[in-house]
């Protein structure tokens, strides 16, 4: 009798290399994408969790609330006596909403050391009742829990000049694993195509066949969501991917600098209420806006000294794509130049866009929701991928 030989599928080239590729690149930065895509995930309801913690921080009682604010000067002054900290209070965020407590804030960064715990100095978050200038809480962001998740993600909490990068190559693997899963799973036909969508175990009882379909079946649902997360996440790792993009929306490679503004008011004396002058005007010109941030000790977060005296103005709680600057003379508060949300380019809205849309906030609680869903698959991805190649290798290894 003849032998029946059993010859197997021809597989085409796009698919193998495909296979390869997913194979080879998802053992070499696994890891990394696992703890990546965890630290991300937990981040995602960060300003709810925070929120709901520091509540009474946060909210002031009511008969607090009505009566005119202390001056801002004097305010920085309780704070700077009560905590006697080495550094200067850097900034002063203000909410338009007077039921809500003022937030000054700490920060101070080295370019030494090789890990986020020795470059960052100092990071403090001290809630204030403006209208008696009492100390409602402080917080020590460097140790909080969201801050360390936060540049885990970002650089796996080492040196922010290179750090990026140990994230940045296993993302842009992580997209090719991505593109090439997706090519992997891609039906032939519209019998292959049933199993491709959901999970069908009614007859299924072998543990690798499940671990193989949710490896397959929700990295499908997630590779979208993930490929924009990468994106997204490139785009603060590496410059050239942020100047694509505003070359890709504005035409040009940059987007546009602040231009120096210049004021005569600049060679007085400077005027003691100029952060309150600051702050009225900015309360005036963007009265339904959510917050806006004042620098106090005249740096910015590289420690460069600033000309003048810049004030960010957020137009949603919760959110930084919605942002106003005003300009201001650092010595007499006088406005000098007003850049409102609604006149910048497109690259420009879409720069402030970026950590929204990373963080699933730009589409509000829903879109941190399907975030937080999809981070999770990410998560499970490096695990379900590892146990689909073990189980082959065991399997291979049994053959004599």
């Amino acid at each position: 009798m003849r032998k029946k030989h059993h010859h197997k599928k021809k597989v085409s080239p796009t698919k193998k290399w495909s296979s390869r590729l997913h194979l080879w690149f998802g053992l070499s930065v696994g890891f990394v994408v696992f703890i990546v895509s965890l630290s991300g995930t937990l981040y995602v309801f960060k300003d709810e969790i925070q929120d709901s913690l520091r509540k009474e921080a946060i909210y002031l009682k009511n008969e607090n609330v009505g009566t005119k604010p202390l001056p801002i000067n004097l305010l920085r002054e309780k704070v700077s006596l009560e905590l006697n900290e080495k550094y200067p209070v850097s900034a002063v965020e203000i909410p338009l909403d007077k039921t809500k407590s003022y937030q000054f804030q700490y920060y101070e960064k080295s370019k030494k050391g090789w890990n986020y715990f020795q470059q960052v100095l100092i990071n403090k978050q001290v809630y204030v009742n403006q209208y008696t200038g009492q100390v409602l809480a402080v917080y020590d962001e460097k140790y909080d829990v969201f801050n360390i998740l936060k540049y885990i993600h970002w650089g796996l909490l080492l040196n922010s000049e290179w750090g990026p990068y140990t994230v940045g190559i296993p993302t842009v693997l992580f997209i090719i694993m991505l593109i090439t899963g997706i090519i992997l799973w891609w039906p032939k036909n519209k019998n292959a195509r049933k199993g491709r969508f959901w999970f069908n175990w009614e007859a299924v009882k072998n543990w690798k066949r499940k671990n193989y379909d949710l490896h397959n079946i929700l990295g499908f649902y997630a590779s979208f969501i993930a490929l924009l997360l990468s994106v997204t996440g490139l785009y603060f790792a590496y410059p050239y991917v942020k100047n694509t993009f505003t070359f890709a929306l504005s035409g040009s490679w940059e987007l546009p600098k602040e231009k120096e503004r210049k004021s005569p008011d600049s060679l007085m004396a400077k005027n003691e209420a100029v952060f309150d002058l600051a702050a009225a005007q900015t309360e005036k010109l963007y009265a339904k806006s959510s917050s806006f941030r004042i620098t106090l000790n005249g740096k910015n977060k590289k420690g460069k000294e600033l000309k003048n005296l810049p004030v960010t103005v957020y137009g949603l709680d919760g959110r930084y794509s919605e942002r106003n600057l005003l300009t201001f003379d650092k010595y007499s508060g006088k406005l000098l130049a007003n850049k409102p949300h609604h006149e910048l380019n497109t690259a420009e809205k879409y720069s402030n866009a970026n950590y929204d849309i990373h963080t699933g906030s730009y589409f509000g609680i829903i879109g941190k929701i399907i975030w937080f869903i999809a981070g999770l698959i990410c998560t499970s991805l490096p695990v379900t991928g590892f146990l689909v190649w073990w189980g082959k290798r065991k399997k291979k290894g049994k053959k004599i």
